[in-house]
Formats: structure tokens, C-alpha cells, sequence
């Protein structure tokens, strides 16, 4: 059983949930590979689960506008040319239909408002045909920037654990 965690990330916030996710997953069996959306294969071949995540920009998954504002404002990694849409978009080009789980981070102040990466990264995928394992799951930031607020590291790590007792239960 092999997992593929990917994520983009601007200031690290995003990599650090899907490193956690993915040791989540590894303490329950599973072989995991974690990759940023810019070195991850668009093929899927024996991975019976995708997991992707990205950081939430104008309620939605980013752009290529969102990710330059994000590079303009100082943001230490990540790529202004492709974010968690195109990868995924890659994917769907290829109609590679895997079972896919989706995160994101969000900052704590917008919690009262609509708009999720996770949830647009459903939808676009779910038109493609993947079939979609679990509800999407949000990780909050304190800022654009961050820090993660407190306990996210440790939630992520149990959103693993159910994503692998998840595939454990489909065999």
C-alpha cells in the first residue's frame, strides 16, 4: 500500500501539516512519499492514495496571481508557476483516477469566512472522477505567514492515522 502526500507551501506552514500527515500515516504501515506540487510525479501508478494540500488564497485554491502576491510579500518557498490546482489540473490531463484526500491551511482570523483549498481541490477532482476519501480537512495559521496555531502539528499527525485506517478498512 503506498501513499503520495503533496503540497505547495509559501512559508512552509503547508509542508509542515503534510509532513506530519504523512508520519501520521507511516505509524499506522503504510509506505508514504511526501513531495511539493513542483517535483511530484502527475502519474500515479501504485499509489492507492493521494493526499493534497495547499494554503488558501481568496478562498479558494491559489493562483498564479496569489502565489507572485505571496513571493512579493517574502515568502521563502514555493513556486509563483504552479500551485496545488495546476498539479492536480496535471492529474486530470492525464485522467489518472486514483482515491485522493485534500487539506489545507487557513488562517484563523478568516475562520468565520466561506472558501477552503481542500474544498475547491474536491470539487475539481470529483468532476474528473476520483473518488474522494474523506471530508477535507482545514489546519489553521495565525497569519499569511504564520506561525501554525498550537496543536496543528499534532492533529494533522491524527488526520494520518485515519487516512490509513481508512484504507485499511477498503483492504
Amino acid at each position: 500500500m503506498t501513499v503520495l502526500v503533496v503540497f505547495e507551501s509559501h512559508w512552509g506552514n503547508t509542508e509542515q501539516i503534510a509532513r506530519s500527515i504523512a508520519a501520521g500515516i507511516e505509524d499506522e504501515g503504510p509506505a508514504v512519499r511526501v513531495a511539493s506540487v513542483m517535483d511530484a510525479p502527475t502519474t500515479l501508478d501504485g499509489v492507492e492514495l493521494l493526499v493534497a494540500g495547499g494554503p488558501t488564497h481568496a478562498f479558494s485554491m491559489s493562483r498564479e496571481s496569489s502565489r507572485l502576491s505571496a513571493v512579493r510579500q517574502g515568502s521563502t518557498t514555493g513556486s509563483a508557476a504552479i500551485g496545488l490546482r495546476e498539479y492536480l489540473q496535471a492529474l486530470v490531463d492525464h485522467h489518472q483516477h486514483s482515491r485522493i484526500a485534500t487539506f489545507d491551511t487557513r488562517v484563523l482570523a478568516a475562520r468565520r469566512f466561506p472558501g477552503s483549498a481542500a474544498r475547491a481541490a474536491v470539487r475539481l477532482v470529483r468532476r474528473e472522477g476520483f473518488a474522494v476519501d474523506h471530508d477535507p480537512e482545514s489546519f489553521w495559521v495565525r497569519d499569511s505567514s504564520g506561525p501554525l496555531e498550537e496543536g496543528e502539528l499534532d492533529r494533522a499527525r491524527r488526520w494520518g492515522h485515519d487516512l490509513a485506517a481508512g484504507l485499511r478498512r477498503l483492504g
